[in-house]
């Protein structure tokens, strides 16, 4: 059954209309969730030896004296005319989260990199040698970082292997002079300004964040990889690239992988999407300037709006990488209908 540009215009209309009522919903569950663990945040915002007046004040500028289900709706009448509030200290939730998102999608995509360059290989080694000691080790391998709470496995990374190996800890900037950030992300900034000292300063301040990021889900792309691999090895295109004398790594890397990485990219793709939550607890571990780190300032100090407005700014890449993930199944696997 062939398909259309049209189809898949159709397809993703519904996927964005799916977005609006995930929206509504996290929303919701959010805002109430937030005000009912905690109906007056004034005390706390104002300070241990705010007056009563100063309290007053605070609960007056935040219509806190409200019912909750009209400070609910006059959020909504906020969110929808693209004012998505201040923190407790005045500063603006939206602009504060879009500057901090460029670090956070560097974090993620550099992670991503390290599940592939690292999770597709293992994946291949461990079909390869399906049931032997080297498939038994990559499996140890990689159950061992799904077992790893994230918190653990950062915690280890910044006290005991960075300055074993003498990377930095700290997403924080030491030696290099400052220089242009147009793009808010290090090492792209760093390259584009052509300040190659800064290049590999960036990137050695990336390489524990990320890694700690990929090791925990480093086994979906080594588990999905080697899964497609043993249905692919026993088929008879591959035994008749052997039968002709090619080498392994042109039998497994040029014909096999090559049709076995359909599932392993599109999961991929919605892995994506759960990095961004995944990052809250890495980016405060190392200090990473990026929107997890506000996301838990947010929360610890009681920002609703900020806690709020992250919890949306991650709906939207959940589902965006989501999206992003079928469109490429439904490319890469003409079978799949997208109507």
């Amino acid at each position: 059954m062939g398909r259309s540009k049209g189809d898949l215009v159709i397809f993703v209309s519904k996927r964005l209309i799916q977005l609006v009522a995930v929206l509504f919903g996290v929303v919701t569950i959010t805002f109430f969730f937030t005000h009912v663990a905690i109906p007056n945040p004034c005390y706390v915002w104002s300070g241990p030896r705010a007056t009563q007046a100063t309290i007053q004040q605070c609960i007056d500028k935040n219509d806190l004296d409200k019912p909750l289900f009209d400070q609910y709706v006059l959020y909504l009448g906020k969110l929808l005319s693209g004012d998505w509030s201040t923190s407790p200290r005045g500063v603006p939730v939206l602009p504060t989260i879009l500057a901090a998102f460029p670090e956070t999608l560097e974090l993620v995509l550099a992670a991503l990199f390290l599940m592939v360059a690292v999770g597709i290989p293992l994946g291949v080694i461990a079909a390869n040698n399906s049931g032997r000691w080297s498939d038994h080790l990559v499996r140890t391998f990689y159950l061992s970082g799904w077992a790893t709470p994230t918190y653990l496995g950062g915690v280890v990374l910044s006290i005991a292997i960075g300055p074993l190996v003498g990377l930095p800890h700290s997403g924080n900037f030491g030696s290099i002079p400052s220089f242009p950030e147009p793009f808010h992300m290090s090492v792209i900034d760093a390259l584009v300004s052509l300040n190659f000292p800064a290049v590999v300063d960036a990137i050695a301040h990336l390489i524990l964040p990320a890694t700690a990021l990929a090791f925990i889900n480093l086994g979906i792309a080594t588990r999905m990889t080697r899964g497609s691999m043993l249905e692919v090895l026993p088929m008879d295109y591959v035994k008749t690239a052997r039968i002709k004398g090619l080498s392994d790594f042109w039998v497994l890397y040029k014909h096999a992988l090559r049709n076995s990485l359909i599932s392993t990219v599109t999961v991929l793709g919605i892995t994506a999407g759960s990095l961004l939550s995944t990052s809250v607890v890495i980016e405060e571990i190392f200090q990473w300037p990026g929107v997890g780190r506000y996301a838990f300032e947010s929360i610890v100090k009681y920002n609703f709006n900020g806690t709020i407005g992250v919890v949306i700014f991650f709906a939207v890449g959940v589902v965006v990488a989501n999206l992003i993930a079928d469109i490429l199944y439904g490319l890469l696997d003409p079978r799949v209908d997208w109507r």
